[in-house]
């Protein structure tokens, strides 16, 4: 980690501040989690999963294939018939009991998050831990309250759900989609990313405590194979999945003609428009925190920014000098505000992406900061010079790389911000509150902040249009994938 000078600061220095390890427990080895109990995979196959940080290894994880994927769902329908017969009320117990062991290991969650994924400490102790813990609290109070949700109407559920999860937020997305399944009285087989699939791992350890009865959750690792076995399982009865839109169309294609009901929350390439009546300070801020938070890999990223001309100058300087205050290193230092991307794969996407920007003619910005030698790291970067016809305008780029735009009037940043395949979020800045109401009017995207981005409740639901996906999850809405009526 380099120390560097802060030009807001007459005299400043950073010094590193890890978060120490110890005692976080990391096993050499995970088996899957079926039917309650830790078991090995059939055929007996284990990948490696790898700190971003240093290319070091951390654990062993089980391969499911085939006959584990069998097994799994098994489990969840053996348990199907008595979880979804439990009064709702005791179901609603189980899923609190989950929200308070993860609060009481919330510690040893955010290390292992950080250490698996490569993300800030910061992000995984303040942000993704808590927020995790917060659905599966939301959702244990809707058990025993569906008649509320639902007015008029029965809901009953499901059945099996089979979950696939990303590698970008893995607590976090685990608690998206098992908290309401869980409460609306379905059985799960979730599978994680296999490049972050320890946190995952962590909570079936806490599942397993809590008591629930064994078969209602089962967590099982692997690659896109386990994946595509748990989509195209036929006595599985509803599939969620998070990640690209690539993947999420092959999804769809393989349940065409099944009864099995599908949710997909897919790519983005999210416009954030900053007005020249905007407040520029809070603005920029919020540009930093939309595109560079956890590495921007985020699917509602900020990675397209519309300044209005009139103020775009001074935005641009002010964004250059708050980039070159970002600290790019050690996911544990308390100090760092960019970790490790993901994986070597991500990594060169993103570095293939940053050439196509040059390639075209873009003007690109980087930060000066110093890299570390070993570990995957991109330092902050923003295009501008460009037009929408630009590749790395319209194209999910998936790490910390800003492309910008300028615009004159708002029709015109109407037609630009929606001049995308994809319509999963938005960010406005602006003093009047009628160019906000506007803009939701206008904007083709599922979210849409006002004077902030990248702001999660559990309460609030989150989902996309056009290739970004279809149905919700988070909120009063999150329930209703998981339920038919009668």
């Amino acid at each position: 980690m380099t120390k560097r000078k802060n030009p807001f600061a007459a005299s400043w220095t950073y010094e590193p501040a890890p978060e120490s390890t110890d005692h976080i427990q990391i096993k050499k080895k995970y088996d899957l989690f079926i039917n309650g109990e830790f078991i090995k995979p059939q055929n007996n196959k284990y990948f490696e999963t790898v700190n971003p940080a240093n290319d070091e290894k951390i654990a062993e994880v089980a391969l499911a294939e085939s006959e584990d994927v069998n097994k799994a769902v098994k489990a969840a329908r053996n348990a199907f018939k008595g979880w979804s017969a439990l009064e709702p009320k005791e179901r609603g117990k189980y899923i609190y009991r989950i929200a308070r062991l993860i609060q009481e290991r919330a510690r040893e969650f955010a290390v292992i998050e950080s250490l698996d994924g490569g993300k800030p400490i910061r992000e995984s102790r303040d942000i993704d831990i808590p927020l995790a813990a917060n659905h599966f609290f939301y959702y244990a109070g809707w058990a025993d309250k569906l008649e509320y949700a639902f007015p008029n109407r029965k809901a009953k559920p499901l059945g099996v759900a089979g979950q696939i999860i990303p590698w970008n937020f893995p607590l976090l997305m685990a608690a998206w989609k098992l908290a309401p399944a869980l409460a609306t009285g379905n059985t799960v087989v979730l599978k994680p990313a296999e490049t972050t699939p320890l946190t995952a791992l962590k909570l079936a350890e806490i599942i397993r405590d809590s008591g629930i009865p064994k078969g209602v959750v089962n967590i099982i690792t692997g690659a896109g194979k386990t994946g595509a076995e748990i989509v195209n399982h036929p006595d599985i009865d509803k599939i969620s999945f998070t990640g690209s839109t690539a993947v999420g169309k092959y999804i769809q294609k393989a349940v065409a003609g099944t009864p099995k009901k599908i949710t997909l929350e897919l790519g983005g390439k999210s416009a954030n428009i900053i007005f020249e009546d905007a407040a520029i300070d809070q603005a920029v801020n919020g540009v930093i925190d939309a595109i560079f938070f956890n590495q921007g890999h985020v699917c509602c990223a900020g990675s397209r920014l519309f300044i209005q001309e009139s103020v775009a100058d001074t935005v641009i300087q002010k964004l250059k000098d708050r980039m070159s205050t970002l600290i790019v290193g050690d996911p544990l230092d308390k100090n760092t505000d960019i970790g490790a991307i993901n994986s070597k794969r991500q990594l060169k996407t993103i570095e293939n992406y940053i050439k196509i920007g040059i390639n075209e003619g873009g003007e690109i910005y980087q930060t000066d900061c110093k890299l570390p030698k070993k570990g995957n790291w991109c330092a902050p970067t923003l295009f501008l010079n460009l037009s929408q016809s630009h590749k790395i305008v319209q194209e999910e780029i998936f790490g910390p790389v800003l492309a910008i735009q300028t615009f004159r009037t708002i029709d015109e940043v109407v037609e630009k911000a929606n001049n995308t395949p994809y319509g999963l979020a938005a960010g406005v800045w602006t003093q009047k509150g009628a160019k906000i109401f506007y803009l939701t009017q206008k904007l083709k995207a599922g979210v849409i902040w006002a004077n902030t981005f990248n702001k999660f409740d559990a309460t609030s639901p989150f989902g996309g249009y056009k290739e970004s996906g279809f149905g919700r999850e988070g909120g009063l809405h999150g329930l209703k994938p998981y339920v038919k009526f009668e």
